[in-house]
């Protein structure tokens, strides 16, 4: 409670400041159209707190948003435009899924058995993913086929006047959460962040968590990558730029240490909630782009600094 209710107070303190500057911040629609957006960056972020957790920091989850995306359009756009099926979808979702599975596995076993630093790990994958993103389509948009309907639906549905984007979004934190919070492999994660020597000699096996942990950063990044794609109408092969950056901003603002060891699911998506008022507060209140990077980059500092003052308090 000590760290969720200064993150409700701030989120209560963001809402009443907007709602005072710009009119109509809080009404319903202007809500839901917030919760839409914020769900593309809470689902990296979830993803990106486990790897932070264990000490480890993914780089790559923002062009592999642009890969899934572009490969799963690809798939889809396929063939003659009446040859469109459900088998069609499911082939384009599971190609998409599978390559960031197989970027993830690499990250991680590269993380664990050369203890190479997982910065410029996911830094040399971020690239390679970014490049093979332009190779499709000579780096030009591929616009998503109409009969696709069920994939538009993904980003731009809602069910019983919920964004579908938002759903997914909920389910992916209650499961990550239950994963963290409730089980075995949680617990080890904790473990591994707060001292990876101490839990080596405890039994963790580094190898089989580090690697599930950069594979699992990768999926959520991935399902990012397709509601992204269908918010879009099409595949950007340039899209995902900086998200890793917002991401990263979502769980540090959450609370989760950078030193590892300490964090929580929910502290992350209430982070997302926090970088994601922000982001559509100071659009609609006309605010210049530039001053909103000022101001993201104040609040990230200032969040690593209570950081640094709880682990000080702690010492």
């Amino acid at each position: 409670m000590r760290q969720v209710l200064p993150l409700l107070a701030a989120i209560a303190i963001l809402l009443g400041g907007f709602h005072v500057w710009v009119p109509g911040f809080l009404r319903s629609e202007n809500m839901l159209d917030l919760a839409q957006q914020i769900s593309v960056n809470a689902i990296i972020a979830f993803g990106m707190t486990l790897t932070i957790l264990i000490g480890g920091i993914d780089l790559s989850v923002g062009a592999l948003v642009a890969l899934v995306g572009t490969i799963t359009v690809a798939v889809l756009a396929r063939g003659e435009p009446e040859t469109q099926s459900l088998a069609r979808l499911l082939l384009g979702l599971g190609a998409g899924l599978g390559v960031a599975a197989l970027f993830g596995v690499f990250s991680g076993a590269c993380a664990s058995k050369t203890r190479m630093p997982p910065f410029i790990i996911t830094l040399a994958t971020m690239q390679v993913a970014r490049g093979l993103a332009l190779r499709f389509n000579e780096g030009r948009p591929m616009h998503v086929p109409e009969v696709q309907s069920a994939f538009l639906e993904l980003g731009n549905g809602r069910v019983l006047g919920i964004p579908i984007p938002v759903l997914i979004m909920l389910i992916c934190f209650a499961l990550t959460a239950l994963l963290l919070h409730g089980t075995l492999f949680g617990r080890h994660l904790y473990a591994i962040g707060g001292n990876r020597t101490a839990a080596w000699l405890c039994g963790v096996p580094l190898l089989h968590r580090e690697t599930l942990v950069y594979m699992l950063c990768s999926i959520l990044a991935g399902v990012a990558g397709l509601i992204h794609a269908s918010q879009l109408y099409s595949a950007e092969p340039a899209s995902g730029a900086g998200f890793e950056l917002n991401a990263i901003a979502a769980v540090v603002v959450g609370g989760t240490s950078f030193t590892g060891g300490i964090g929580t699911m929910h502290g992350t998506l209430l982070g997302a909630v926090i970088i994601g008022i922000l982001d559509k507060g100071l659009n609609q209140a006309g605010v210049h782009f530039s001053l909103q990077y000022i101001v993201k980059g104040l609040v990230i500092l200032g969040a690593v600094y209570v950081d640094v003052l709880r682990r000080r308090g702690k010492a």
